[in-house]
């Protein structure tokens, strides 16, 4: 990773082809700013300053630029820009829904549906249009209404997509999760929302085995008092029993095949569109809620300018339907792009460049994953530039900080030609912080800048902004995708709580960021607890929750660290019953009930044997001061020692730590000999 100092501009790995970038839409939204705001911006950088300094200048523009539409116009496009707290575009009345599905042509594929299997199924702009409709006026006869909420347990496939749509067109709410979730982990999100209608599939497909989900969609529904029915879809071929279900039922193959008008209900700008969901770190997950006109502006900033999204072109990215990045998915759509699903594993056993023949097979233009899947490729053999890929333009990599190994390997592995381009966000303002755009250029293990719209900065200990220097990701002026609320949170207690405290007035997301004198983003990982599996975010509490049911274990600890050689290890600690043993056995034992009682992506790297956890005085797992000790920070300053209940403890955790140092430093020169 290139280490900035100040004075240093270390050259570029990647630089635009600058025909390339003249032709891309950021480059004709700045030409457009000129004309129409009087706004010189002569490059990235002075395009960001004037997004930042002037909000309601920049958003106004996305709105004109982009064409969006409301039934009633708004009054003022900022109001007030406190935060949390901030009102954007007061008095206006539109719809998510009805603005992507206007983005689709008639006859050309728009969603494009692929699985692991090697199938695949196309619809197009109107086919999507229609099944939208239907499924609204499915869901409307099932008393569906306005600010109801609408759930899905499925995996990632045009059902999801357009159950979303036909949700949002009737001004209902969604939330969705993917089908590896057990049902009690889906229930922990959904019970909250008390929906009225669940939307099931039979099953998902991953690394070569049909997964069958009938019997768990019928326990979650059970664990859903609120529901009125529940539409079930044929996506595996499992046939659905005819009875058992807790409540009346309707097949996908009948509510979406019906012939209706399509209507889409104008809310207000802030009327919530969909939840998505904290990992759980603490508690039961937290819902955040995010509203129609703030998800329509930002996601038009970033898949149209940031990823230069339009019509021809074609994402694949690789997703669960919990992952915020599945949502960005579905707004590509609003590009007039073709969003390509997936269902199946990254890398299945018997054809492991699967994804990269499909974004040949399909004339992909940006293609979306993980580092550890880049990684995975580079270290198993995988050989992407067996397919042709000159349609790829950009690589998009987000869930965690890309190890500067990875650009080399795309660049041999990939193209040259491809701008490997690094993003961070997060399923609370379900979009980007940082990341690239066809006129920036891509420094080794760096983001190549701030997004348009977002004011971020470092912060030092002192709440001060610092440059080549770690320090806290904040933003300090409000975004339009920034949460509503949180859901069941009346006060706004919570919802302060997790972002302004440490900061008042400024979000404080959670990161270690370093802001460099060329421009540029470095992520240094999560300054909290969640966990980062794969790209995906996880809950440490789902964890904890399935295996201290175990009557062999009495506490349990789960830790995801970012290792210096750009690998992820995520080890639980556990705490023995009297008369247990730590053996095979009983690992397999816990490794199932994760499996089962949370998801395949919970299981742990390792599982270790502890004297106990750490914890404050008071009683609370102290999941980050451990998480540092075992990444290296000085015992002193990852955690007070007058602070926890077990001071000695804390020795022991940085002897770990430094233990599993050495080993990948062993294992690291191993590999080079």
């Amino acid at each position: 990773m290139t280490t900035p100092t100040g004075t240093d501009h270390p050259e570029p790995f990647w630089t635009p082809d600058p025909a390339a970038s003249e032709n891309s839409r950021i480059a004709d939204f700045g030409r457009w700013v000129a004309r129409h705001r009087g706004v010189e911006a002569s490059d990235y950088a002075a395009l960001h300053r004037w997004s930042v300094t002037d909000l309601e200048g920049f958003w106004s523009a996305i709105w004109e630029y982009f064409e969006v539409r409301a039934d009633t116009p708004y009054e003022r496009v900022l109001e007030r820009e406190t935060m949390p707290g901030a009102r954007w575009f007061t008095g206006a009345t539109l719809n998510y829904a009805e603005h992507l599905l206007r983005a689709l042509a008639p006859d050309r594929p728009a969603i494009i549906a692929l699985d692991e299997n090697g199938s695949e199924h196309v619809l197009s702009g109107d086919d999507v249009r229609a099944r939208v409709a239907s499924v609204a006026a499915t869901l409307r006869d099932m008393g569906v209404r306005r600010g109801d909420r609408v759930v899905g347990y499925l995996p990632n496939t045009p059902h999801a997509m357009i159950a979303l749509l036909a949700a949002a067109t009737l001004g209902a709410v969604w939330s969705v999760c993917g089908q590896d979730y057990a049902p009690r982990a889906a229930a922990d999100r959904f019970a909250q929302l008390e929906p009225t209608v669940l939307v099931a599939a039979d099953g998902y497909l991953f690394n070569g085995t049909t997964h069958d989900r009938r019997d768990a969609s019928r326990e979650l529904a059970r664990a859903l008092p609120s529901l009125k029915a529940t539409i079930l879809v044929d996506h595996v071929g499992l046939p659905w029993p005819g009875d058992g279900h807790p409540t009346s039922t309707a097949r996908w193959e009948d509510a979406a095949t019906r012939t209706e008008p399509l209507g889409c209900e104008a809310v207000p700008f802030d009327h919530p569109l969909w939840i998505l969901f904290s990992s759980g770190t603490t508690g039961l997950p937290k819902g955040i809620v995010h509203g129609h006109g703030g998800i329509l502006l930002e996601h038009l900033k970033v898949m149209g300018l940031h990823s230069d999204l339009g019509p021809g072109d074609r994402l694949l990215w690789y997703t669960t339907t919990h992952w915020m990045m599945w949502n960005m998915q579905v707004s590509a759509l609003l590009t007039g792009a073709a969003a390509c699903t997936y269902d199946g594993g990254p890398v299945p056993p018997a054809r492991p460049d699967l994804l990269w023949e499909l974004a040949a097979r399909h004339r992909v233009t940006v293609f979306g994953t993980s580092p550890q899947y880049l990684l995975a490729c580079a270290k198993y053999g995988i050989e992407p530039d067996a397919h042709d890929l000159s349609a790829v333009r950009m690589v998009g990599s987000t869930g965690s900080p890309l190890p500067a190994s990875a650009h080399p390997w795309v660049r041999a592995h990939v193209g040259a030609h491809v701008q490997l381009a690094s993003t961070s966000g997060g399923t609370d303002v379900a979009s980007g912080f940082a990341g690239s755009t066809p006129t920036t250029p891509v420094w080794e293990g760096e983001l190549s800048a701030p997004n348009l719209g977002v004011a971020l900065a470092a912060y030092d200990d002192r709440g001060g902004p610092v440059t080549d220097r770690v320090g806290e990701l904040v933003v300090t002026r409000p975004m339009p995708s920034m949460p509503l609320h949180f859901w069941n949170d009346a006060h706004g207690t919570r919802y302060h709580d997790a972002y302004f405290a440490a900061y008042p007035g400024v979000w404080r997301h959670g990161d270690r960021i370093t802001r460099t004198s060329h421009g540029s983003v470095i992520v240094h990982g999560r300054s909290d607890a969640t966990l980062n599996r794969h790209g995906v975010r996880l809950g440490s509490g789902d964890v904890h929750d399935v295996v201290e049911r175990l009557p062999e274990i009495t506490e349990a600890l789960v830790i995801g660290c970012e290792e210096p050689d750009g690998g992820y290890w995520m080890p639980l600690f556990v705490v023995l019953a009297d008369g247990a043993v730590l053996d095979d056995a009983l690992r397999e034992t816990i490794r199932e009930a994760i499996r089962s009682g949370a998801s395949p992506r919970h299981v742990p790297d390792e599982i270790l044997q502890v004297p106990a956890v750490l914890h404050t005085r008071t009683g609370k797992k102290l999941e980050v001061p451990v998480k540092r000790l075992l990444q290296g920070v000085a015992p002193e300053q990852a955690v007070s020692a007058g602070t926890v209940d077990a001071p000695d403890l804390i020795a022991f955790y940085a002897r770990l730590g430094a233990e599993r140092r050495l080993e990948v430093t062993r294992r690291a020169s191993v590999g080079t000999e």
